[in-house]
């Protein structure tokens, strides 16, 4: 089977990354298009993932418009040449309108319920579209639900250890022996239109108060002012979750990273707007403490930083959430590897998925039907 991927940020290539060694195990060719986007590019060259690159995209609604013509044709001049069996990506328009012009199925992961303008690009172009459980629009007969969060692509237990070797020499030193880390992003995307987050005078707050009690990390989409440079993340990018694993705190604008930082058992503070169906439900389980405004939230953290109890409570409570949820990765290479049969027997039987629960590594389960 050829699959062409098409990767737009870099937590695309942790939600595929697994998938695509597996895949080539057993045989398949991967071909993958992306986003110059952040550090998307330095992630695939450490997990050694080739790559054509599309370009780095444009801000604003006529910018983004224009660029869709442009990825689409980048897409499709790579797509005549290499003949894919079929499409994945995580919500991509580009993969969506290619595979809907060479006549190819294009399945699409989804969970960020509030990106109106990707939604109206994709979705109409899309056989098979995968979300969350707890996703709150409903797409009809195209639509898989499944339970699971798409960080546990890359961070189920079958997926991820932590690996502490070598980040002792890029962690700030502070007399309490803790880090927190900071993520601030940069409200550019087209799924962070119309919302919002701390200002430059709230950010610095955090840092001044914060670097009383721990070493401060930032890590930042935008360039920090020259001031805070001394506090920016300096290690790989792809050390980033073992850096997350050992935080006493993440204070975070972005969801994906809080949702990373819950699943590894890092007590996780996320300021947003969003309205979010995995949100929502990372806070009903208390996974993450969500705050619409700064206000309140340097008490807090100061809080938990000052409370050596609540790290070893909050571990114990993620894994307990994580033990009854899917391997995420197993279940999209039985999906991919069996479609569109894998399609029909979840509408079948929705249960299906449970075999994916606590499966081995790498070892999706042949299609039966019960």
């Amino acid at each position: 089977m050829k699959i062409f991927i098409d990767i737009g940020h870099p937590a695309h290539v942790h939600y595929f990354r697994h998938f695509t060694t597996i895949m080539k195990e057993k045989g398949h060719s991967i071909y993958i298009t992306a986003r110059d986007k952040e550090v998307t590019f330095s992630l695939l060259d450490f997990y050694k993932l080739p790559f054509a690159n599309r370009g780095k995209g444009k801000k604003g609604i006529l910018g983004k418009l224009f660029y869709i013509f442009q990825a689409d044709l980048f897409l499709i001049r790579k797509a005549l040449r290499i003949k894919p069996d079929v499409f994945l990506s995580f919500g991509s328009p580009y993969a969506a309108h290619t595979a809907w012009l060479l006549r190819k199925p294009h399945i699409a992961f989804d969970d960020t319920d509030h990106n109106v303008f990707e939604h109206l690009m994709y979705v109409a172009f899309t056989k098979s579209i995968l979300t969350p459980a707890v996703y709150k629009k409903d797409y009809g007969q195209k639509q898989v639900r499944f339970n699971g969060f798409m960080e546990l692509c890359s961070l189920h237990p079958n997926r991820f250890t932590i690996n502490s070797e070598g980040l002792s020499e890029a962690l700030q030193t502070h007399k309490s022996g803790l880090y927190i880390i900071l993520r601030f992003v940069s409200w550019e995307a087209s799924h962070d239109i119309g919302l919002s987050g701390l200002s430059m005078a709230e950010k610095y707050a955090l840092v001044r108060e914060l670097s009383k009690y721990a070493a401060v990390i930032i890590s930042s989409e935008s360039v920090l002012p020259n001031d805070l440079q001394k506090y920016g993340y300096s290690v790989h990018p792809a050390r980033m979750h073992d850096l997350l694993a050992g935080a006493q705190l993440l204070v975070s604008e972005s969801l994906t990273m809080s949702a990373e930082s819950a699943f590894l058992g890092t007590p996780t503070i996320c300021i947003s707007t969003a309205r979010a169906g995995t949100l929502d439900e990372e806070v009903k389980l208390g996974l993450i403490e969500l705050f619409r405004t700064s206000e309140g939230v340097i008490e807090r953290a100061i809080e938990i930083v000052k409370n050596p109890a609540i790290k070893p409570a909050f571990r114990l409570k993620s894994a307990t959430v994580v033990k009854e949820l899917i391997d995420v990765t197993a279940f999209m290479t039985w999906f991919v590897e069996n479609y569109p049969e894998s399609s029909n027997e979840l509408k079948r039987n929705p249960s299906y998925q449970l075999n994916f629960k606590n499966s081995a590594i790498g070892s999706p389960l042949n299609l039966t039907h019960n």
